[in-house]
């Protein structure tokens, strides 16, 4: 009879050691709206990486819309998840997310994209991690004026050209961020001339700056920026067909898309001279481990982390692309 009693506890402790170490296992979800996108392809892939080094499991999902989204959270939930990382399909969806998330006992914390409330209201309950679209404009803005001084340009000669897209709130932070910083270094305000695109797109970008280079003829040097890559490249073409030479413009894009790089590997430089890559390593690897951190020690991540970018240039690109670690 001691026996069996001694093999029952002994049966009992092992069975409770297993549950144990069952409960202790740290599992996070993280889901995305365009699994099949680079950029999201990018942030699984550094929240596998710290996955690897906290020793934690995570578990990726898709989810193209509002459907799959309410799903993947119970999918979650019953998979034993403890928290996730999501990139909502439409911030609108905010107070269901939530909603779901209580009711799966799953701690939350979104990216890229910030839920709102139902009066549109930015959700700031919810620790996030964004891309600040007026860090990034200030920094092509400062990229433009370490270019303009070190051609010895001098700011009240200098037109700009504001490739603008003024439907989309992130396009207008990030062209005002770069002219707050070139207006802060002499930059004349009469001359930034606004060219607004009919798409997001080069072709459009350059139809655009077309029309301002031809009314501001008198002006022999310019400057470039936009919302992205394709608007300022948009804006090199237009001036390479008036006949503006490379050492007369600058242009700053932002993305680090392969439009820009292909224009780094041309043989001689054009007016294209830098781009503000966003990387997602932050985005991917930094939020799996503020939400592990939160799960296993409870410690919940800042309420708002915003990121910027690194810039690069047709002799530092490859090593700025390294440094982001994006292949």
């Amino acid at each position: 009879m001691r026996f069996l009693k001694t093999a029952l506890l002994a049966g009992a402790l092992a069975v409770t050691a297993l549950v144990s170490a069952y409960a202790q296992e740290t599992k996070i979800g993280f889901i995305v709206k365009q699994p099949e996108e680079p950029w999201f392809q990018d942030e699984w892939k550094f929240a596998d990486q710290a996955a690897k080094e906290k020793g934690f499991t995570l578990v990726k999902i898709g989810a193209e819309d509002g459907e799959k989204l309410m799903s993947a959270i119970d999918n979650l939930g019953a998979q034993g998840v403890q928290g996730f990382i999501v990139c909502t399909p439409d911030v609108k969806l905010g107070p269901g997310i939530i909603a779901k998330a209580e009711a799966n006992s799953l701690k939350l914390m979104t990216v890229d994209d910030r839920l709102v409330s139902a009066d549109g209201k930015p959700i700031e309950s919810v620790p996030h991690m964004g891309i600040s679209a007026t860090k990034i404009g200030e920094a092509v803005g400062q990229a433009i004026v370490e270019e303009m001084k070190a051609r010895g340009w001098k700011p009240e000669e200098v037109g700009a050209i504001r490739v603008s897209y003024d439907q989309l709130p992130t396009a207008v932070d990030r062209v005002e961020g770069a002219i707050s910083v070139l207006k802060a270094n002499g930059f004349k305000a009469e001359n930034i001339f606004d060219a607004p695109q009919a798409k997001t797109d080069t072709e459009a970008a350059l139809n655009a700056a077309t029309v301002v280079l031809n009314a501001h003829a008198g002006l022999k040097k310019w400057v470039a920026f936009g919302l992205n890559d394709e608007a300022v490249l948009g804006a090199v073409r237009a001036s390479e067909s008036v006949g503006i030479a490379p050492a007369n413009m600058i242009g700053v894009g932002i993305g680090g898309a392969d439009s820009a790089i292909n224009e780094f590997k041309k043989p001689a430089a054009t007016g294209f001279v830098g781009t503000v890559i966003i990387s997602p390593k932050r985005h991917g690897y930094e939020t799996a481990l503020n939400m592990y951190d939160w799960v296993a020690n409870n410690k919940e991540p800042e309420k708002l982390i915003l990121t910027s970018g690194a810039l690069a240039k047709r002799d530092t690109y490859e090593a700025v692309r390294k440094d982001l670690g994006i292949e």
